[in-house]
């Protein structure tokens, strides 16, 4: 771990705050996304994995299920709960970690006045948006309004994959993260730009974790199908397809193996690839893994960028804290 001192900033890095633990204990969750288990998380295990794996301040956020377990009517509430934790755990420490919010979809009026309650009031670095949300996925007409005001807020976006609505037809018995969440990914980004809501909120920063899923090996094709005309929406063309793929940045959790390395960089400018960890369910073994995978795979120059710069440039009030 000794090749980048610079102080890793982790854009993908889960928390699993006391309220947010309680809400799942009583729901019965044990297990989640097809038996993935529920780790344990505290403040204290956070600030120690980090300090051992030389991350200087994590971006934290919900994993899946975020609050989709719960009822419609329930989902405010507990977001509202689990913000306000996230904000008080940047509070007390500002330059360990920052924090995206969530948002209490599917209600638009309800995620909307999160939006506003979240930046103007909390401070929060950006929000966290789930791939689909029970069923529906990101590029439709409904969450219009949402994107929306996050791109004129010039938010900072990250996206997190979840079990997709067939996900016991087609998941082959298995955990949702071994397939289903990298293809959830690539189908809600996919979406996003058939939809051109990418390409009409050119002021939000994306973020795609886990090199992007399946997008660099199936950009080409995505970009082709956009000269098909019986497929509406569309993209304009296959540049603006590549263009809007292009223009996303990308985290590398669980994706430092030369092979996920190498077609990432085939698609992504360097400056639009980020460190992430997806700690605690990746467990530190798997951290330590990736972060030897990257040191060897990438010269010092470019490991700092990945590490930290990249990042910095993406979220000032980091920058200015490192001053």
């Amino acid at each position: 771990m000794g090749v980048c001192a610079c102080g890793r900033i982790d854009v993908h890095q889960h928390f699993l705050p006391p309220v947010y633990a309680d809400a799942l204990n009583r729901a019965g969750l044990r297990t989640v996304d097809g038996g993935m288990p529920i780790p344990a998380w505290s403040e204290a295990a956070a600030l120690e994995m980090m300090d051992r794996q030389g991350i200087e301040t994590a971006m934290v956020s919900l994993s899946s299920p975020s609050a989709h377990f719960l009822p419609l009517a329930e989902r405010p509430g507990l977001v509202r709960e689990i913000n306000e934790a996230g904000a008080a755990l940047m509070r007390a420490h500002p330059t360990r970690f920052g924090f995206f919010a969530t948002l209490p979809l599917p209600d638009v009026a309800a995620a909307l006045t999160e939006i506003a309650y979240v930046f103007d009031t909390l401070g929060v670095d950006g929000v966290i948006l789930e791939t689909n949300v029970d069923g529906h996925y990101l590029g439709t007409d409904l969450f219009a309004p949402v994107f929306a005001e996050l791109n004129r807020r010039g938010a900072t976006v990250f996206l997190h994959p979840t079990s997709p609505a067939c996900f016991e037809a087609v998941a082959l018995g298995r955990p949702a993260p071994l397939l289903e969440f990298p293809l959830d990914t690539t189908r809600a980004v996919t979406d996003l730009i058939y939809n051109r809501t990418l390409q009409t909120c050119p002021d939000l920063k994306v973020i795609v974790p886990h090199a992007g899923g399946a997008l660099p090996s199936l950009a080409a094709r995505i970009a082709a199908f956009a000269n098909l005309p019986f497929i509406t929406p569309r993209p304009v063309s296959e540049q603006e397809a590549f263009e809007a793929l292009q223009g996303l940045y990308y985290d590398v959790a669980l994706s430092g193996h030369p092979v996920s390395l190498a077609v990432l960089r085939a698609l992504a400018p360097l400056d639009h690839i980020l460190f992430g960890s997806d700690w605690p369910f990746t467990p530190e073994m798997g951290v330590a893994r990736n972060i030897a995978q990257l040191e060897a795979g990438l010269t010092p120059d470019d490991l700092r960028a990945v590490a930290r710069e990249n990042a910095e440039r993406l979220f000032p009030r980091l920058a200015a804290l490192g001053q």
